[in-house]
């Protein structure tokens, strides 16, 4: 155990994201990581990863290669990590340091039911009072003799007694000592509890900061208490507002599934940078109101003094009908808006392996040449392959033949279009401006309108109406490509 002391010498905070390997990373983790890299890389401070897996019956190595899965995805760094099962030395020195001082007491009665002695006012369990009033002979004499006991923390119960703390987010927050019952430091099998360990890795670990969500505003009376015994300065606390589903419910993986698990972001084709946006929005508002942040632009803003004290809804619909539905409506809005701001080699870079994942063997020049016709007419990455199709396949899949008619038109019109098309194209240079002149030049000579013209040529190379704009789509497309489909349609009508 270091010097009992709280504070690095620099100055600069020191924070830590300390998961419970016990599920996949759920949305509200990844926020309380992002909030904890987010004030390190703003103050120039040390970035902590700790797995908290003390809890061997629940820990399991899928849930700890999700955590890194996730983080990973985020792509944010850290400059430490540990592991908390390392550290049980640690742990048991500090429980060993709070007994000698007469501030912890052994309990040898076996895990008090609901049907123990009730010594709380409200009928609520606080301690046994025949083992806090036990003598330390006595005490001594029977973990000699083998007996059994957890170690409990003996919780100042005189008149007028106030555990206190400031909370950076919640202000002033106290609690008197007569209503926290007396908890367990060690469990009778010498492992220590999640008090006990915490409390014990941000004391060595110098935390001068704990971000953590507020469903640990409770836990933090019993920490100030255990900071304060073992002769620690408590770092300052900042709690962040619990994320809620529509109903006001608090966000579960038991509850609300899939759609509070990092990964399933990742999988839909949100993109990180995104994603990190929305989560900051949620409990946190930078003072100028801006809405889309990049990662840089978060690092400079952010500060404890934007977090937000009211719960935030994330407004996901249930049951989701579509797979947008499926998240909030700000995300897909911000996802959209980062994939437009991106550039094209990195968006054509980040949409490759999509593509090759769906099986597709498309070639990164040709990407780069599809890319830009897409950029606009996407929400998440993986629907480029609903957007781009076309461009990936030899043979168009089947199309009802209806949509090669135009607009008041009928399927002579659109036939005439399409023979007046595959006479003129052999001979046009397949570049956006000899292919609008000539197309043009076609639909006058045809007599028909140019949207008319253009609509049959649309469908015959894209298989549907709803697709990107054609001069640039035909020089994507080629020549070769061109004619054959149009040949094709020539052939349905």
């Amino acid at each position: 155990m270091p010097d009992p002391q709280n504070s690095n010498a620099s100055g600069n905070p020191r924070v830590r994201f300390a998961p419970s390997p016990t599920g996949f990373l759920h949305v509200g983790s990844a926020r309380t990581f992002i909030f904890n890299w987010l004030y390190a890389r703003r103050n120039n401070g040390t970035m902590i990863l700790r797995l908290d897996d003390t809890d061997v019956e629940r820990n399991t190595d899928a849930s700890v290669n999700s955590i890194f899965e996730g983080l990973k995805w985020l792509g944010l760094d850290w400059d430490e990590e540990y592991k908390q099962s390392d550290r049980g030395a640690l742990h048991r020195h500090m429980a060993q340091t709070i007994f000698e001082k007469g501030l912890a007491y052994r309990d040898f009665t076996p895990a008090h039911t609901g049907d123990s002695e009730k010594s709380g006012v409200q009928g609520t369990w606080l301690f046994n009072p025949g083992m806090r009033e036990m003598s330390r002979e006595e005490s001594d004499r029977r973990a000699a003799a083998g007996e059994p006991f957890a170690l409990r923390f003996r919780v100042p119960r005189e008149s007028g007694h106030m555990v206190r703390f400031t909370d950076a987010v919640y202000g002033e927050q106290m609690k008197a000592g007569a209503d926290i019952e007396d908890f367990a430091l060690l469990r009778s099998d010498a492992n220590p509890t999640y008090h006990l360990a915490s409390c014990a890795d941000d004391s060595d670990l110098r935390i001068s900061h704990i971000i953590r969500g507020q469903d640990h505003l409770s836990n933090t009376f019993k920490h100030v208490l255990i900071f304060e015994a073992a002769g620690y300065t408590p770092p300052q606390f900042a709690h962040l507002p619990l994320l809620v589903a529509p109903d006001g419910t608090k966000l579960s993986k038991r509850r609300h599934g899939p759609v509070v698990s990092v990964t399933t972001y990742r999988d839909a084709g949100f993109l990180p940078e995104a994603f990190i946006n929305f989560l900051c929005l949620l409990g946190w508002s930078p003072k100028d109101d801006r809405t889309k942040l990049s990662l840089q632009e978060l690092i400079d803003i952010f500060s404890l003094e934007g977090i937000n004290r009211a719960n935030a809804v994330v407004n996901f619909k249930e049951p989701a009908s579509t797979p947008e539905e499926m998240f909030d409506a700000k995300a897909v809005w911000l996802n959209a808006e980062h994939i437009r701001g991106l550039a094209i080699e990195d968006l054509s870079n980040r949409l490759l392996p999509i593509v090759h994942k769906a099986g597709y063997n498309v070639s990164a020049p040709r990407m780069l040449q599809i890319t830009p016709l897409i950029r606009e007419r996407i929400k998440f990455l993986c629907e480029v392959l609903t957007a781009a199709d076309f461009f990936f396949v030899d043979q168009l899949p089947p199309y009802d033949t209806a949509e090669l008619i135009p607009q008041k038109g009928d399927a002579a019109m659109a036939l005439k279009a399409l023979q007046k098309a595959q006479a003129v194209l052999p001979s046009v240079e397949f570049k956006h401006d000899p292919l609008d002149q000539a197309l043009r030049a076609a639909a006058q000579e045809v007599g028909v309108k140019a949207g008319q013209m253009f609509q049959p040529i649309r469908v015959a190379v894209c298989g549907r109406k709803n697709a990107p704009p054609l001069f640039e789509t035909l020089e994507v497309l080629g020549k070769q490509t061109t004619l054959a489909r149009i040949a094709e349609a020539i052939a349905k009508l």
